[in-house]
């Protein structure tokens, strides 16, 4: 009788060890998920701040003094005294009034709330995680790695804006990609270590389905670097027609500058046929990925992700055209974005889901 309570014990020590890993995976990856939200809103909110060309509005850099706006009369007419030295003001808003500065100097402030506010709903939980032991030592490196690139985007963020502070009337182009590029692989990030947690209804996928899906998240974010040279460049707001650009399949002029791939950067009508070229070549992929997917992994969960990929896929060309027969219409090209971060969202989780679950830290032994 003695020795059967003793393995009984002994049983229900793992058994105990492995609910309490689960319990605790289930909290980190809820936390993960409002993490994606934020950071959602957050890229949308900087979308947002572009298509109203706010992005200057705030000519300094005061990471922890920022967070508190103009209160009085007084600091209104200092802060927008700032914004009449730059050349986005003297070029193109001069005349502007108070009330029309107030309006484009909400939106940024607004960005920039929101991106330090993400880096204490990143920091805080990661420390009370950590602390009370809840956080697996393969994710703990991980999750590091994205605070210092969360800490770093800011950094590049302010360099993005000083590039339109002296000389231009508008932020570089350049530095405006790699500034979504970088929010990108943050979100990519959190997604797949989110999704390593998750719970995984289907074995690991073939090596073909497997690099096929990874294939995908890189294509979707390199549309998404091309669709930011796009935005930095206003090339949205001309060439208006679809299917054909400035009147033929293959417009002319795409290489007028000199040497000829600094076209690819700064030639608005190169930058957009591009951006074009590039959806074509994503959707031609994603069709291949299902196809290949069917083949190797048929009625499993790595197919039918395929096909929704697809489906998300089409509807973000479908946007991608009406953003640009609406002139870049605000909602309409604002929902593009949001979908472009959807694709990426979920081609990311698609891939991490191709190579299974974390293995559980508790092994247990189940005595017959």
């Amino acid at each position: 009788m003695s020795e059967m309570r003793m393995t009984a014990g002994a049983d229900a020590a793992p058994i105990a060890a492995l609910e309490r890993e689960t319990r605790n995976r289930t909290q980190v990856r809820y936390w993960l998920y409002f993490m994606l939200a934020t950071l959602f809103a957050l890229v949308l909110l900087g979308g947002a701040t572009r298509l109203t060309d706010s992005g200057l509005s705030i000519t300094e850099w005061k990471p922890i003094h920022g967070v508190i706006p103009p209160l009085s009369q007084a600091d209104w007419d200092e802060e927008f005294a700032k914004y009449k030295q730059i050349p986005e003001y003297q070029q193109i808003n001069k005349g502007m009034t108070l009330s029309e500065f107030k309006a484009i100097f909400w939106w940024e402030w607004s960005h920039r709330l929101l991106a330090r506010s993400v880096g204490f709903f990143f920091a805080l939980p990661l420390a009370y995680f950590w602390l009370t032991g809840k956080l697996e030592r393969r994710i703990k490196s991980r999750l590091l790695g994205i605070l210092a690139l969360g800490g770093l985007q800011g950094a590049i963020g302010w360099w993005m804006v000083a590039s339109g502070l002296t000389e231009r009337t508008d932020v570089s182009q350049y530095r405006l990609a790699i500034h979504l590029v970088a929010a990108c692989l943050i979100f990519i990030a959190t997604m797949v270590v989110a999704r390593g947690l998750a719970p995984h209804s289907a074995r690991e996928a073939s090596d073909t389905t497997r690099r096929g899906a990874g294939v995908m998240v890189l294509l979707a974010l390199i549309q998404i670097y091309l669709g930011a040279l796009v935005a930095g460049l206003d090339a949205g707001l001309v060439y208006n027609t679809w299917p054909l650009m400035d009147g033929a399949w293959v417009p002319g002029d795409l290489f007028l500058q000199k040497p000829w791939w600094i076209n690819l950067f700064e030639n608005i009508k190169t930058v957009q046929y591009v951006h074009r070229i590039g959806a074509y070549v994503l959707l031609g992929a994603m069709l291949w990925h299902v196809l290949s997917a069917q083949r190797h992994d048929s009625g499993t969960a790595h197919a039918k992700r395929a096909a929704i990929l697809l489906l998300l896929v089409l509807a973000q060309v479908g946007l991608g055209v009406a953003t640009l027969l609406t002139q870049v219409d605000m909602p309409t090209a604002l929902t593009h974005q949001g979908l472009a971060l959807i694709v990426l969202g979920f081609a990311a989780a698609h891939w991490r889901g191709t190579r299974g679950a974390y293995a559980p830290q508790t092994e247990v032994e189940v005595r017959s």
